[in-house]
């Protein structure tokens, strides 16, 4: 329901985190060593990275698994939401604040700064609702097999391929540019 909008993206994460509850500490590891990468995310980072683009994700997940991601792909930075834990148990609680819809654009815009990118080059990509004031932010929003509300919103939609068609728009951007 957050992700199509209709839900407020931190009540819906702090319920669902409730859930962990005295769970394991160990499970984010099983998590981590066994979840499946997008299809098209590493051709996607490694075109970007070759084209020195730097690469961040903002997610509404958790730091154990994006910071797999950052070590896995070489990713400059990334902000995600982190589990608190109590020896070896998971407490059913998020530390800090929530990153969500305002946190994901805000990201955006202080890594811009950061690394001085012109806005003009600014990517970013999402499915859910909370990713919204990113895509509007970036001067290129791309919808990846979206919500219909995001799909409605974003400038760039993609249903039927992986994240390759994302480096795909990137090169013919730039063949065009350097035509002009």
């Amino acid at each position: 329901a957050a992700m199509q909008g209709k839900l407020e993206f931190a009540d819906s994460l702090r319920s669902r985190v409730a859930l962990l509850k005295d769970a394991p500490v160990t499970i984010l590891d099983t998590v981590a060593a066994n979840m499946p990468l997008m299809p098209g995310l590493t051709l996607l980072v490694d075109g970007a990275k070759a084209a020195n683009w730097k690469v961040a994700i903002a997610s509404g997940g958790f730091t154990r698994f994006a910071g797999k991601l950052q070590q896995d792909l070489g990713l400059d930075h990334i902000e995600a939401n982190e589990l608190e834990c109590e020896g070896d148990k998971l407490t059913g609680r998020v530390l800090g604040r929530i990153v969500d819809a305002q946190v994901k654009a805000h990201t955006l815009e202080l890594l811009r700064e950061r690394y001085g990118v012109a806005q003009s080059q600014t990517v970013a990509i999402g499915d859910g609702a909370n990713d919204l004031p990113m895509l509007k932010l970036a001067a290129l929003g791309v919808a990846i097999h979206a919500k219909p509300i995001v799909r409605e919103q974003a400038q760039v939609a993609i249903r039927h391929q992986d994240l390759e068609a994302v480096l795909c728009l990137l090169q013919a951007g730039s063949a065009i540019a350097a035509l002009a």
